[in-house]
């Protein structure tokens, strides 16, 4: 099988860093897209096909993956349309707001089985949430592209209109967490830990917190309360946090995303 990543910016660059780690493709098999010279000799050096023609990297994919920005979507699949094949291809569209009404309409009659996908950044260290909302797709198609994604991270099958709550939640929720983890590390300095320990302390906090979580299926409330005492520093800290809005503030930043 053959994928086509169609734009190696940001989201696209690390998608193909996730490929190259994963087993599902040979790095032969992989044919990144893009305009940029220095990428493509980056991916080149991975083993990887790069071409800076778009038409040529669709062509002979089993699985085309546009992963551009969204107001340049139009673009890129207006020009691929004529060597897109619906009976022998998969079309993955990854960029946030644009609807599969949209790329229907673009493509006209030429649209194969479509998956709308918002992955997150770390799908370069095969840690990604990602959401997956397929479009006129069948049941092994779909679990296709959820056998690919899911090589790289987790996943989660949803429909069109939660593309941008996912997207809020865990994209733009990787920017969330890293913030959280700026915070912590500068108060570890104020408290008196050096810069790079306080850092390491947080990310190995965070990482067993997670870990906690996914061994026990506690809720996370049920975990805080395993250690908080009465009277406890844990409980006066949480109570400081709160006072100062922590949760809200985190509900609001999430609900600003929506919009």
């Amino acid at each position: 099988m053959k994928i086509a990543v169609i734009g190696a910016g940001a989201m696209g660059g690390t998608t193909v860093e996730g490929l190259v780690k994963g087993q599902y493709f040979k790095n032969e098999d992989i044919t990144v897209a893009d305009p940029n010279q220095d990428t493509l000799k980056r991916f080149a050096k991975m083993g990887v096909k790069t071409t800076s023609e778009n038409h040529r990297a669709a062509k002979d994919a089993d699985i085309v993956c546009v992963v551009v920005k969204p107001w340049l979507v139009e673009t890129v699949l207006r020009g691929i349309k004529s060597v897109l094949n619906p009976q022998k291809q998969l079309l993955i569209v990854v960029a946030a707001g644009v609807s599969s009404d949209s790329i229907k309409k673009w493509l006209n009659l030429n649209c194969p089985p479509l998956f709308l996908v918002i992955p997150n950044i770390a799908i370069a260290q095969m840690e990604s949430m990602t959401f997956i909302a397929p479009i006129n797709a069948s049941e092994s198609q779909t679990q296709t592209i959820v056998n690919i994604y899911n090589e790289m991270g987790d996943t989660l099958i949803t429909d069109e209109q939660h593309l941008a709550a996912g997207t809020t939640l865990a994209s733009c929720g990787l920017a969330y967490a890293l913030r959280y983890i700026r915070a912590a590390s500068e108060g570890g300095v104020e408290i008196g830990f050096k810069a790079n320990d306080a850092k390491k302390i947080v990310m190995q906090t965070l990482k067993g917190a997670v870990e906690l979580l996914a061994a026990t299926g506690l809720h996370p409330e049920a975990a805080i309360d395993l250690v908080t005492t009465p009277e406890g520093v844990s409980i006066k800290g949480l109570n400081e946090m709160e006072a100062a809005g922590f949760t809200s503030a985190v509900i609001r930043g999430l609900r600003a995303g929506l919009k």
